[in-house]
């Protein structure tokens, strides 16, 4: 019988000798129960104790919606002049070790929690909780692949909106309303579309410089939809660019191509780094690609595994990350980003969004 992901997560109480965990991230409080909820400055956790059916701290005025939507059936509530600590005085001394997401967990939070819970000494189980996310089960990957549609169609719709004069931010509201008009929840991360020398910013912000011919124009943006997220980036040409950003341009696509010609389960992270890194020093770019090829993707847009030139990591099947080689220089740069998932025997890219150099036109 297949485990859900709570009830694997409470197996490993005992492999790892701990009395009790308490998840406080509500992206892995969704994972785990499937109530997703912003308590802002509210307390919200989920409590693992071993022998214990697992308890779901909630402010109150959330309790409803907490119950309609939570595998968890015993949940806990607080008022806003509660004070939520209060709701440990169950386990005052009962406690030896408790597993945390030290990630997470504030200096504040941990202060409280440690007075809450008797002088408990704290482990950090935010490795238990990526070895349960980075193998996506069947509905995972339809989330996601939902998302990355969301995103494309997004982007195919936004692009209608491309002309000469347009600025940047102009282009982030016309592709955020797009998001919510497909039926999207939001962005996954701050929208970024930027154009002309701007696009030699990997982490570029977007203003009111205008598009003009000549430029490169560069989109990197995603959708959060059911819980997952999509991530996708692609560049263009806005008219006649010069020779060298076209020699970027084509690099970056083979970077990208021999990243994904590598994929399969068993061959490490760092592989498929040095797969894409190697075009780009064999074209004398090497140094202008200065970040990670990527990153996995599901109910947070950037997870476990970082795929970089020094992580061995082993790649296992089910596991979605991100593709993005990117070469950045004075005159303009590309970034090209699919999203792939490791299949039994080697690789799918979910995204579809054609990636050869596309030249727009007013």
């Amino acid at each position: 019988m297949n485990q859900t992901p709570l009830s694997r997560l409470e197996a490993d109480l005992s492999k790892q000798g701990l009395d009790a965990m308490l998840i406080t991230d509500p992206k892995h409080i969704y994972y785990l129960t499937g109530y997703a909820s912003n308590p802002h400055e509210r307390f919200m956790g989920l409590m693992l104790a071993r022998g214990e059916d697992p308890l779901l701290i909630v402010p109150a005025l959330d309790a409803d919606a907490a119950a309609a939507a939570s595998s968890v059936s015993n949940i806990a509530t607080h008022s806003d002049t509660d004070n939520p600590y209060a709701l440990f005085d169950r386990y005052q001394g009962r406690l030896g070790r408790v597993g945390l997401e030290k990630e997470y967990v504030t200096v504040s939070r941990y202060e409280q929690l440690n007075s809450a819970l008797g002088g408990a000494s704290f482990e950090d189980v935010g490795s238990l909780l990526r070895a349960l996310r980075v193998n996506k089960t069947p509905d995972e990957v339809a989330r996601i692949r939902h998302a990355i549609y969301l995103i494309e169609e997004t982007l195919r719709q936004g692009l209608t909106h491309v002309r000469a004069g347009v600025t940047e931010i102009e282009l982030v509201a016309e592709m955020e309303y797009q998001m919510k008009k497909l039926g999207a929840d939001g962005p996954s991360f701050d929208t970024m579309v930027l154009t002309g020398p701007k696009t030699g910013l990997p982490h570029g912000t977007p203003g009111d410089r205008k598009l003009q011919h000549g430029d490169l124009l560069m989109f990197d943006m995603g959708v959060y939809a059911g819980g997952y997220a999509s991530d996708i980036t692609r560049t263009f040409a806005f008219g006649d660019i010069s020779p060298e950003l076209r020699t970027i341009y084509n690099t970056v696509l083979a970077a990208n191509e021999a990243a994904i010609q590598v994929v399969k389960p068993g061959i490490t992270c760092a592989s498929v780094d040095r797969a894409a890194r190697q075009v780009t020093i064999d074209a004398g770019y090497g140094e202008r690609f200065m970040h990670r090829v990527g990153h996995g993707l599901g109910i947070d847009v950037h997870e476990y595994p970082s795929l970089h030139g020094e992580n061995m990591d082993l790649l296992r099947a089910g596991t979605v990350f991100t593709i993005e080689p990117g070469i950045y220089t004075a005159a303009g740069g590309v970034r090209i980003e699919d999203d792939v998932l490791v299949t039994e025997t080697g690789v799918e890219v979910l995204t579809t969004y054609p990636k050869e150099l596309q030249i727009l036109t007013d």
